[in-house]
């Protein structure tokens, strides 16, 4: 079975930096696509960003130029570098591997489609 692992969510003032990682753990797969997600107090789940195996990335248009998403040298990990943080920021962030970051990214999906439990972060004004 499958494990996606986020870590690296807390609490940070307004203007600061996390870097969330994302490990895979369990069986292992493959994956042409891995990605961030994240659910705000209220709100509905959106990408914050994806990457496909080999290096495409998208962003969310609020974290452009703030964010950045990279994989990690053990297969199926990826982080995500956040500097600049906002308030608006705040929510639950989720890895994702596999079908939803692959549409996400106009990708034919290769693979099953596995979540992570999630990280909070929090952005304090």
């Amino acid at each position: 079975q499958v494990q996606l692992v986020e870590s690296g969510g807390g609490l940070v003032q307004a203007g600061g930096s996390l870097r969330l990682s994302c490990a895979a753990s369990g069986s292992t797969f493959s994956t042409n696509a891995m990605g961030w997600y994240r659910q705000p107090p209220g709100k509905q789940r959106e990408l914050v960003a994806g990457r496909s195996s080999r290096g495409t990335t998208r962003y969310a248009d609020s974290v452009k130029g703030r964010f950045t998403i990279s994989r990690g040298n053990a297969k199926n990990t990826v982080y995500l570098q956040m500097n600049s943080l906002k308030p608006e920021d705040t929510a639950v962030y989720y890895c994702n591997a596999g079908i939803t970051t692959a549409q996400a990214m106009g990708i034919i999906p290769d693979g099953m489609d596995y979540w992570g439990k999630g990280t909070l972060v929090t952005v304090s004004s």
